[in-house]
């Protein structure tokens, strides 16, 4: 089962979710099903085995708060 991120549109939460083809997503905090289904950054490896290197596209602090997945995270 795939990994999705989802913005609810009813409590304005962001979440993950493991989705199976069939499964109607639900708001783990509202339970509502308006949810609109976001971009997700993929995690990969280049040739090495190390880490693709993300330093670069992670927002500065003055953006503001980050959602779901956000490299400023702990």
């Amino acid at each position: 089962m795939p990994i999705f991120e989802f913005h609810c549109e009813a409590c304005n939460s962001e979440f993950e979710l493991l989705v199976g083809q069939k499964e109607k997503p639900k708001c783990p905090s509202c339970e509502s099903t308006k949810l609109e289904k976001l971009m997700s950054a993929s995690a990969g490896r280049i040739a090495s085995g190390s880490s693709l290197p993300i330093a670069n596209s992670c927002p500065p602090p003055s953006a503001g708060p980050c959602g779901t997945g956000c490299c400023r995270l702990p």
